[in-house]
């Protein structure tokens, strides 16, 4: 079978289904107060803190975040936090067991070392962490000092996630992200040192002035830091949802058969050194937990990537935060105004959702196992959900046509994308979307 190599459509990474383009006001603050309240006893949960603040703005960011130039919006933003967390434990009806705790944002380092470990105090005085959690942090290399390494430890945290994107000077000056080799290195080391010895770094290809020679370079400078994982990401240019984005000249993008040869190169050159490809866009040593996971059908897929969790509740706290519960989704208030006027209302910030049906419950899990492993059975899925398989009927159509054109094997029920057309995995993935063509403009580039 011969896949074809490249296809410059806009679709969802599938990190949620269905995607927050369909999220709906219907879905307020009373909604996500009773899903709370319905938790039962001990529920496997995960607890997710936005801290959406950086120094400065990297132009290629897609992330809700804000420039902050001084600590008081933050500090601010910490105690409104810190009432979120309080207001949503007291709708709980029961203790849940958190087995996962990730801080990402924006900059989750900006917050002082004190801050830090008085928020993740304030996490367990809520909340029951198991005390072999995995505590994970976003990590920008170019603004953590010393003090903030020891509070990271002392706070427990065990896995740092470093965003380095490209060495190549060029590219950094196109996206306004100035990081050296030495810097990143000297972070690294310092995380080791402390404790933190499980590490993470993403990259970025697709960006302004980036050759397929910088990638090669960039991956070579990582390895000699042995980092535990890799995640490697398209460029999403969206400069009409992002007008940061602006910034970078179109002319300057590489286009859409040169970053497919980028992401291949950098895939090739990891696989390479030892490391396990995962899904999409990971990559993991054999002996980490996600490459391990991956070989016993256990890998799992939510809004920070693929991952090693299995929870039945994901509680998201700050502004723009999402959650997801048995009954669907919640999204906090995006504007950071509007988040702490509901929290101080003691109201619960949910700005919108979406309940999930049972056809939305099997149509996810459809997603998720080809995001995961590259392959579903169809029918067994089906079979789990007790929904009539008819419902489908559009998808197999969309995965005849799409075997006919050599890019998946598909019997009618099972569906096995083959190696070298594992950057299509986005578009398999998308003939079990059904709300898709109402938002596809709003997605970024599928390789």
């Amino acid at each position: 079978m011969q896949a074809t190599p490249y296809r410059d459509e806009r679709l969802p990474r599938y990190t949620s289904y269905p995607t927050a383009p369909h999220f709906h006001p219907s879905v307020d603050s009373l909604s996500y107060a009773s899903w709370l309240k319905a938790l039962a006893a001990g529920t496997s949960t995960s607890l997710y803190l936005h801290v959406p603040f950086c120094r400065s703005m990297c132009w290629y960011c897609g992330c809700h975040t804000t420039v902050a130039l001084r600590n008081g919006p933050i500090i601010d933003y910490l105690a409104t936090l810190r009432g979120e967390i309080a207001l949503v434990a007291e709708h709980l009806s029961a203790p849940v067991d958190v087995r996962h705790v990730h801080f990402g944002g924006g900059t989750p380092t900006i917050l002082e070392p004190a801050d830090f470990v008085a928020l993740v105090a304030a996490l367990r005085q809520h909340f029951a962490i198991h005390p072999e959690a995995e505590i994970a942090v976003e990590i920008d290399p170019r603004r953590l000092a010393p003090a903030m390494t020891a509070a990271l430890a002392a706070a427990g945290v065990n896995r740092a996630s470093l965003g380095v994107q490209s060495f190549d000077p060029d590219v950094q000056k196109a996206i306004n992200r100035i990081q050296s080799v030495e810097q990143t290195a000297a972070v690294v080391a310092g995380l080791r040192c402390a404790g933190i010895s499980s590490v993470s770094f993403d990259l970025i290809y697709g960006l302004p002035k980036q050759t397929l020679q910088s990638c090669i370079d960039t991956v070579e400078q990582c390895l000699a830091m042995r980092p535990d994982r890799f995640s490697i990401f398209g460029y999403a240019h969206v400069p009409e949802f992002k007008k940061h984005q602006r910034r970078i000249a179109t002319a300057d993008l590489p286009d859409g058969q040169a970053r497919h040869e980028q992401a291949e190169t950098m895939a090739r050159s990891l696989a390479s050194a030892g490391y396990i490809r995962i899904g999409l866009d990971h990559f993991a040593r054999p002996e980490d937990p996600m490459a391990r996971a991956l070989s016993q059908g256990r890998l799992h897929r939510n809004f920070q990537g693929y991952t090693t969790d299995p929870c039945e509740a994901l509680i998201g706290f700050g502004a723009s935060a999402i959650g997801r519960l048995p009954q669907g989704y919640v999204q906090n208030e995006v504007v950071i105004g509007h988040y702490a006027e509901r929290i101080a209302g003691s109201e619960l910030p949910t700005a919108r959702g979406y309940r999930l049906t049972p056809e939305d419950r099997l149509r996810a899990e459809l997603i998720e196992r080809v995001m995961c492993d590259l392959s579903v059975d169809i029918d067994a899925v089906c079979a789990r959900h007790s929904v009539d398989a008819g419902v489908l009927a559009t998808s197999r159509s969309a995965l005849v046509q799409l075997a006919g054109e050599g890019l998946v094997d598909f019997d009618g029920s099972r569906v096995l994308l083959p190696e070298n057309g594992r950057l299509l995995v986005r578009k398999v993935a998308s003939t079990f979307d059904a709300h898709l063509a109402h938002a596809q403009r709003q997605y970024s580039r599928a390789v």
